[in-house]
């Protein structure tokens, strides 16, 4: 259904993950089911600190939100945010 699902730093304080989707239909399926609720819940943050962007002209869904520790604090386990794309690589749809 997609092409590939990354998460990054958005500078020192947010993250982003995208969802590239190999085409409309794809993407058009994927952003009917996934809610952003859903998305707020699997990161454990409240659904008003999630930015959601559709972006239909390339088939991506992109979220952004702050990062639970700022980059680089000694107890940030995640320099780069990578991680958090595996989260929701494993989001069941329906």
């Amino acid at each position: 259904m997609v092409r590939k699902i990354r998460s990054k730093n958005a500078g020192p304080f947010w993250l982003t993950l995208d969802i590239f989707c190999f085409d409309v239909e794809n993407f058009n399926l994927i952003h009917s089911q996934l809610k952003t609720n859903k998305v707020a819940n699997l990161f454990q943050i409240h659904e008003s600190k999630l930015k959601r962007f559709d972006i239909p002209d390339l088939n991506v869904i992109k979220f952004s939100f702050p990062r639970p520790r700022i980059q680089g604090k000694a107890i940030d386990t995640d320099m780069h945010g990578a991680s958090y794309a595996a989260l929701l690589e494993e989001l069941e749809m329906n």
